[in-house]
Protein backbone atom coordinates (compact mmCIF):
# COMPACT_ATOMS: atom_id res chain seq x y z
CA UNK A 1 0.00 0.00 0.00
CA UNK A 2 2.81 2.39 0.96
CA UNK A 3 4.62 1.60 -2.31
CA UNK A 4 1.48 2.33 -4.34
CA UNK A 5 0.92 5.60 -2.47
CA UNK A 6 4.52 6.66 -3.07
CA UNK A 7 4.15 5.88 -6.79
CA UNK A 8 0.95 7.94 -7.04
CA UNK A 9 2.57 10.90 -5.25
CA UNK A 10 5.59 10.67 -7.58
CA UNK A 11 3.36 10.65 -10.67
CA UNK A 12 1.37 13.63 -9.35
CA UNK A 13 4.57 15.56 -8.67
CA UNK A 14 5.87 14.80 -12.16
CA UNK A 15 2.59 15.95 -13.74
CA UNK A 16 2.63 19.14 -11.66
CA UNK A 17 6.21 19.86 -12.75
CA UNK A 18 5.33 19.34 -16.39
CA UNK A 19 2.28 21.62 -16.28
CA UNK A 20 3.30 24.40 -13.86
CA UNK A 21 3.83 27.71 -15.63
CA UNK A 22 5.68 30.58 -14.05
CA UNK A 23 3.86 33.78 -14.96
CA UNK A 24 5.87 36.48 -13.16
CA UNK A 25 9.15 37.72 -14.61
CA UNK A 26 12.14 36.39 -12.68
CA UNK A 27 15.06 38.68 -11.87
CA UNK A 28 18.69 37.58 -11.43
CA UNK A 29 21.51 39.71 -10.05
CA UNK A 30 25.27 39.16 -10.30
CA UNK A 31 28.15 41.35 -9.18
CA UNK A 32 29.62 43.27 -6.28
CA UNK A 33 28.64 45.39 -3.25
CA UNK A 34 26.58 47.83 -5.32
CA UNK A 35 24.05 45.04 -5.88
CA UNK A 36 24.66 42.57 -2.99
CA UNK A 37 21.53 42.17 -0.83
CA UNK A 38 23.17 40.06 1.87
CA UNK A 39 25.03 37.03 0.51
CA UNK A 40 28.15 38.08 2.38
CA UNK A 41 26.21 37.86 5.68
CA UNK A 42 26.59 34.09 5.32
CA UNK A 43 30.36 34.17 4.68
CA UNK A 44 33.39 34.65 6.92
CA UNK A 45 34.51 37.92 5.33
CA UNK A 46 35.22 41.52 6.30
CA UNK A 47 33.16 42.77 3.32
CA UNK A 48 29.87 43.00 5.20
CA UNK A 49 27.10 45.50 5.82
CA UNK A 50 25.10 43.61 8.42
CA UNK A 51 25.42 46.05 11.33
CA UNK A 52 23.93 49.51 11.98
CA UNK A 53 23.83 52.19 10.76
CA UNK A 54 23.52 50.27 7.46
CA UNK A 55 19.83 49.85 6.74
CA UNK A 56 18.79 52.83 8.88
CA UNK A 57 16.15 53.75 6.25
CA UNK A 58 15.32 50.19 5.18
CA UNK A 59 11.89 48.87 6.28
CA UNK A 60 12.23 47.92 9.94
CA UNK A 61 15.51 49.92 10.11
CA UNK A 62 17.38 46.63 9.64
CA UNK A 63 20.96 46.14 8.50
CA UNK A 64 20.37 43.46 5.86
CA UNK A 65 23.77 43.26 4.16
CA UNK A 66 22.93 45.99 1.63
CA UNK A 67 25.67 48.62 1.34
CA UNK A 68 23.07 51.36 1.60
CA UNK A 69 21.04 53.34 4.10
CA UNK A 70 17.94 51.76 2.53
CA UNK A 71 17.08 50.15 -0.78
CA UNK A 72 19.78 49.44 -3.34
CA UNK A 73 19.67 49.17 -7.13
CA UNK A 74 18.24 45.61 -7.41
CA UNK A 75 15.47 46.47 -4.91
CA UNK A 76 14.43 49.48 -6.94
CA UNK A 77 14.57 47.62 -10.27
CA UNK A 78 12.41 44.87 -8.70
CA UNK A 79 9.86 47.52 -7.79
CA UNK A 80 10.11 48.96 -11.31
CA UNK A 81 9.27 45.64 -12.97
CA UNK A 82 6.40 44.95 -10.58
CA UNK A 83 7.91 42.26 -8.38
CA UNK A 84 6.38 41.89 -4.93
CA UNK A 85 9.83 41.55 -3.36
CA UNK A 86 13.46 41.81 -4.38
CA UNK A 87 15.06 38.40 -5.07
CA UNK A 88 16.64 36.95 -1.96
CA UNK A 89 20.37 36.41 -1.56
CA UNK A 90 21.05 32.96 -2.94
CA UNK A 91 22.78 31.86 0.27
CA UNK A 92 19.77 32.79 2.43
CA UNK A 93 18.20 29.84 4.26
CA UNK A 94 14.82 31.25 3.15
CA UNK A 95 15.75 30.74 -0.52
CA UNK A 96 13.66 27.73 -1.48
CA UNK A 97 10.29 26.54 -2.74
CA UNK A 98 8.17 29.07 -4.60
CA UNK A 99 10.52 31.93 -3.65
CA UNK A 100 13.03 30.47 -6.11
CA UNK A 101 10.65 31.36 -8.94
CA UNK A 102 11.10 35.06 -8.17
CA UNK A 103 14.77 34.83 -9.21
CA UNK A 104 17.89 35.08 -7.09
CA UNK A 105 20.64 37.50 -6.13
CA UNK A 106 24.12 35.94 -6.40
CA UNK A 107 26.12 39.16 -5.87
CA UNK A 108 28.91 39.36 -3.32
CA UNK A 109 30.61 42.49 -2.02
CA UNK A 110 34.30 42.76 -2.95
CA UNK A 111 34.31 40.72 -6.16
CA UNK A 112 35.53 41.80 -9.56
CA UNK A 113 35.91 40.52 -13.07
CA UNK A 114 39.27 39.00 -12.10
CA UNK A 115 39.68 36.22 -9.54
CA UNK A 116 42.49 38.06 -7.77
CA UNK A 117 40.31 41.13 -7.17
CA UNK A 118 39.18 41.35 -3.55
CA UNK A 119 41.63 38.76 -2.19
CA UNK A 120 41.94 40.91 0.96
CA UNK A 121 38.30 40.06 1.78
CA UNK A 122 39.20 36.33 1.76
CA UNK A 123 35.86 34.52 1.52
CA UNK A 124 33.65 36.11 -1.16
CA UNK A 125 31.65 34.62 -4.04
CA UNK A 126 33.82 35.27 -7.07
CA UNK A 127 32.03 35.68 -10.37
CA UNK A 128 32.84 32.15 -11.58
CA UNK A 129 31.21 30.76 -8.42
CA UNK A 130 28.19 33.07 -8.90
CA UNK A 131 27.69 31.50 -12.33
CA UNK A 132 28.04 28.01 -10.83
CA UNK A 133 25.35 28.90 -8.30
CA UNK A 134 23.16 30.04 -11.21
CA UNK A 135 23.54 26.56 -12.72
CA UNK A 136 22.71 24.99 -9.38
CA UNK A 137 19.69 27.30 -9.07
CA UNK A 138 18.36 26.05 -12.42
CA UNK A 139 18.67 22.44 -11.27
CA UNK A 140 16.70 23.27 -8.11
CA UNK A 141 13.95 25.03 -10.06
CA UNK A 142 13.76 22.11 -12.52
CA UNK A 143 12.71 19.89 -9.63
CA UNK A 144 9.77 22.24 -8.97
CA UNK A 145 8.52 23.15 -12.47
CA UNK A 146 10.41 20.85 -14.82
CA UNK A 147 13.29 21.57 -17.22
CA UNK A 148 11.28 23.17 -20.04
CA UNK A 149 9.54 25.66 -17.77
CA UNK A 150 12.85 26.39 -16.04
CA UNK A 151 14.43 27.23 -19.38
CA UNK A 152 11.50 29.53 -20.20
CA UNK A 153 11.76 31.23 -16.80
CA UNK A 154 15.50 31.89 -17.31
CA UNK A 155 15.16 32.97 -20.97
CA UNK A 156 12.42 35.48 -20.12
CA UNK A 157 14.08 36.78 -16.96
CA UNK A 158 15.72 40.14 -16.47
CA UNK A 159 19.39 39.97 -15.45
CA UNK A 160 21.52 42.69 -13.87
CA UNK A 161 25.31 42.44 -13.60
CA UNK A 162 27.60 45.01 -11.99
CA UNK A 163 31.35 44.41 -12.08
CA UNK A 164 34.53 46.35 -12.80
CA UNK A 165 34.91 49.00 -10.11
CA UNK A 166 36.70 46.67 -7.70
CA UNK A 167 39.14 45.62 -10.42
CA UNK A 168 40.50 49.17 -10.19
CA UNK A 169 39.86 50.22 -6.57
CA UNK A 170 40.55 46.87 -4.88
CA UNK A 171 43.14 45.54 -7.29
CA UNK A 172 45.04 47.79 -9.70
CA UNK A 173 45.08 50.85 -7.40
CA UNK A 174 44.75 49.06 -4.05
CA UNK A 175 48.39 49.67 -3.14
CA UNK A 176 51.19 51.52 -4.93
CA UNK A 177 52.97 49.21 -7.38
CA UNK A 178 50.33 46.50 -7.08
CA UNK A 179 50.98 43.21 -8.88
CA UNK A 180 48.53 44.10 -11.67
CA UNK A 181 49.90 47.64 -12.12
CA UNK A 182 53.41 46.19 -12.48
CA UNK A 183 52.10 43.63 -14.98
CA UNK A 184 50.01 46.04 -17.11
CA UNK A 185 49.97 49.71 -17.96
CA UNK A 186 46.46 51.14 -17.50
CA UNK A 187 46.00 51.28 -21.29
CA UNK A 188 46.68 47.52 -21.44
CA UNK A 189 44.91 46.56 -18.21
CA UNK A 190 41.53 47.87 -19.38
CA UNK A 191 41.40 45.76 -22.60
CA UNK A 192 42.55 42.77 -20.53
CA UNK A 193 39.68 43.01 -18.02
CA UNK A 194 37.22 43.79 -20.83
CA UNK A 195 38.28 40.56 -22.59
CA UNK A 196 37.85 38.62 -19.33
CA UNK A 197 34.43 40.21 -18.82
CA UNK A 198 33.42 39.13 -22.32
CA UNK A 199 34.07 35.50 -21.28
CA UNK A 200 31.87 35.96 -18.18
CA UNK A 201 29.01 37.43 -20.23
CA UNK A 202 29.29 34.76 -22.93
CA UNK A 203 28.98 32.15 -20.18
CA UNK A 204 25.93 33.95 -18.78
CA UNK A 205 24.35 33.79 -22.25
CA UNK A 206 25.22 30.08 -22.52
CA UNK A 207 23.35 29.57 -19.22
CA UNK A 208 20.18 31.05 -20.74
CA UNK A 209 20.28 34.79 -19.98
CA UNK A 210 18.60 36.72 -22.81
CA UNK A 211 18.04 40.24 -21.36
CA UNK A 212 21.07 41.45 -19.42
CA UNK A 213 21.63 44.97 -18.10
CA UNK A 214 25.36 45.54 -17.68
CA UNK A 215 26.30 48.61 -15.65
CA UNK A 216 29.54 50.46 -16.15
CA UNK A 217 31.55 51.88 -13.27
CA UNK A 218 30.71 55.17 -11.63
CA UNK A 219 33.22 58.06 -11.69
CA UNK A 220 35.73 56.12 -9.58
CA UNK A 221 37.93 59.10 -8.76
CA UNK A 222 35.06 61.12 -7.26
CA UNK A 223 33.86 58.84 -4.46
CA UNK A 224 34.56 60.09 -0.90
CA UNK A 225 37.08 57.31 -0.24
CA UNK A 226 39.25 58.42 -3.14
CA UNK A 227 38.83 62.13 -2.28
CA UNK A 228 40.04 61.37 1.25
CA UNK A 229 43.03 59.45 -0.06
CA UNK A 230 44.03 61.40 -3.16
CA UNK A 231 42.44 64.87 -3.18
CA UNK A 232 43.84 68.08 -1.70
CA UNK A 233 41.00 70.47 -2.47
CA UNK A 234 38.03 68.29 -3.40
CA UNK A 235 38.88 67.59 -7.03
CA UNK A 236 38.33 64.07 -8.37
CA UNK A 237 41.38 61.83 -8.74
CA UNK A 238 42.53 62.22 -12.38
CA UNK A 239 44.08 58.75 -12.51
CA UNK A 240 40.94 56.91 -11.39
CA UNK A 241 38.80 59.10 -13.60
CA UNK A 242 41.06 58.13 -16.50
CA UNK A 243 40.52 54.46 -15.63
CA UNK A 244 36.73 54.87 -15.65
CA UNK A 245 36.96 56.93 -18.84
CA UNK A 246 38.81 54.09 -20.58
CA UNK A 247 36.75 51.22 -19.14
CA UNK A 248 33.20 52.40 -19.78
CA UNK A 249 33.36 53.12 -23.55
CA UNK A 250 35.27 49.88 -24.14
CA UNK A 251 32.63 48.01 -22.13
CA UNK A 252 29.84 49.43 -24.31
CA UNK A 253 31.76 48.55 -27.50
CA UNK A 254 32.29 45.00 -26.25
CA UNK A 255 28.58 44.57 -25.42
CA UNK A 256 27.49 45.81 -28.84
CA UNK A 257 30.04 43.48 -30.43
CA UNK A 258 28.68 40.53 -28.41
CA UNK A 259 25.13 41.41 -29.48
CA UNK A 260 26.23 41.50 -33.10
CA UNK A 261 27.89 38.10 -32.72
CA UNK A 262 24.77 36.62 -31.07
CA UNK A 263 22.42 38.32 -33.53
CA UNK A 264 20.19 39.80 -30.83
CA UNK A 265 20.22 42.69 -28.33
CA UNK A 266 20.93 40.49 -25.32
CA UNK A 267 23.25 42.90 -23.51
CA UNK A 268 22.20 46.44 -22.56
CA UNK A 269 24.91 48.92 -21.56
CA UNK A 270 23.90 51.14 -18.63
CA UNK A 271 26.11 54.24 -18.54
CA UNK A 272 26.18 54.60 -14.76
CA UNK A 273 29.32 56.73 -15.01
CA UNK A 274 27.31 59.43 -16.78
CA UNK A 275 24.35 59.09 -14.37
CA UNK A 276 26.63 59.42 -11.35
CA UNK A 277 28.53 62.29 -12.92
CA UNK A 278 25.31 64.24 -13.46
CA UNK A 279 24.71 64.54 -9.73
CA UNK A 280 28.39 64.69 -8.81
CA UNK A 281 29.02 67.68 -11.07
CA UNK A 282 25.78 69.46 -10.11
CA UNK A 283 24.44 67.96 -6.88
CA UNK A 284 22.09 70.89 -6.12
CA UNK A 285 20.17 70.25 -9.36
CA UNK A 286 19.19 66.86 -7.93
CA UNK A 287 18.42 68.10 -4.43
CA UNK A 288 21.72 67.05 -2.83
CA UNK A 289 23.69 69.41 -0.60
CA UNK A 290 26.92 67.51 -1.31
CA UNK A 291 28.33 64.85 -3.61
CA UNK A 292 31.77 64.91 -1.96
CA UNK A 293 31.10 64.09 1.71
CA UNK A 294 29.69 60.67 2.63
CA UNK A 295 26.76 60.58 5.04
CA UNK A 296 28.41 57.87 7.17
CA UNK A 297 32.15 57.72 7.80
CA UNK A 298 35.03 59.59 9.35
CA UNK A 299 38.06 61.61 8.35
CA UNK A 300 38.21 63.94 5.33
CA UNK A 301 34.96 63.78 3.34
CA UNK A 302 33.84 61.03 5.78
CA UNK A 303 35.82 58.90 3.34
CA UNK A 304 38.18 57.01 5.66
CA UNK A 305 37.55 53.43 6.77
CA UNK A 306 34.14 51.83 7.09
CA UNK A 307 30.70 53.03 8.12
CA UNK A 308 30.24 51.80 11.72
CA UNK A 309 28.11 52.69 14.77
CA UNK A 310 30.98 55.01 15.83
CA UNK A 311 31.06 56.92 12.51
CA UNK A 312 29.77 60.41 11.85
CA UNK A 313 26.19 60.04 10.62
CA UNK A 314 24.23 62.72 8.76
CA UNK A 315 20.66 63.35 9.98
CA UNK A 316 19.11 63.48 6.48
CA UNK A 317 20.34 60.83 4.06
CA UNK A 318 18.24 62.22 1.19
CA UNK A 319 20.52 65.24 0.73
CA UNK A 320 23.74 63.18 0.42
CA UNK A 321 24.72 61.57 -2.89
CA UNK A 322 26.96 59.07 -1.07
CA UNK A 323 25.88 56.98 1.87
CA UNK A 324 29.33 55.65 2.82
CA UNK A 325 32.84 56.17 1.36
CA UNK A 326 32.06 54.07 -1.75
CA UNK A 327 28.31 53.55 -2.16
CA UNK A 328 25.44 55.81 -3.26
CA UNK A 329 22.60 56.71 -0.92
CA UNK A 330 19.17 55.22 -1.53
CA UNK A 331 18.06 58.49 -3.11
CA UNK A 332 21.04 58.44 -5.51
CA UNK A 333 20.21 54.82 -6.32
CA UNK A 334 16.68 55.96 -7.25
CA UNK A 335 18.15 58.42 -9.76
CA UNK A 336 20.36 55.68 -11.24
CA UNK A 337 17.42 53.27 -11.57
CA UNK A 338 15.22 55.96 -13.13
CA UNK A 339 17.82 56.31 -15.89
CA UNK A 340 17.92 52.52 -16.31
CA UNK A 341 14.13 52.58 -16.72
CA UNK A 342 13.68 55.61 -18.96
CA UNK A 343 17.11 56.97 -19.93
CA UNK A 344 18.00 58.05 -23.46
CA UNK A 345 20.54 56.29 -25.69
CA UNK A 346 23.33 58.25 -23.95
CA UNK A 347 22.46 56.38 -20.75
CA UNK A 348 21.06 53.06 -22.00
CA UNK A 349 22.39 51.49 -25.21
CA UNK A 350 20.70 50.09 -27.29
CA UNK A 351 17.48 50.55 -25.23
CA UNK A 352 16.20 51.31 -21.75
CA UNK A 353 14.34 48.95 -19.45
CA UNK A 354 10.93 50.49 -20.17
CA UNK A 355 11.44 49.68 -23.85
CA UNK A 356 12.38 46.09 -22.98
CA UNK A 357 9.22 45.72 -20.87
CA UNK A 358 7.03 47.28 -23.60
CA UNK A 359 8.49 44.96 -26.26
CA UNK A 360 7.95 41.93 -24.03
CA UNK A 361 4.32 42.87 -23.37
CA UNK A 362 3.65 42.70 -27.12
CA UNK A 363 5.01 39.16 -27.54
Amino acid sequence: MATLLFALVSIAAALLASTTRVEARAFFVFGDSLVDVGNNNYLATTARADAPPYGIDYPGRRATGRFSNGYNIPDLISQGIGQSESPLPYLSPAMGGSRLLNGANFASAGVGILNDTGVQFVNIIRIGQQLQYFQQYQSRVSQIVGPEETQRLVNQALVLITLGGNDFVNNYYLVPFSARSRQYSLQNYVPFIISEYRKVLSRLHDLGARKVIVTGTGPLGCVPAELAQRSRNGECSPELQRAAGLFNPQLTDMLLSLNSEIGSNVFIAANTQLTHYDFISNPQAFGFVTSKVACCGQGPYNGVGLCTPLSNLCPNRDVYAFWDPFHPSERANRIIVQQILTGSLDYMNPMNLSTILAMDSQT
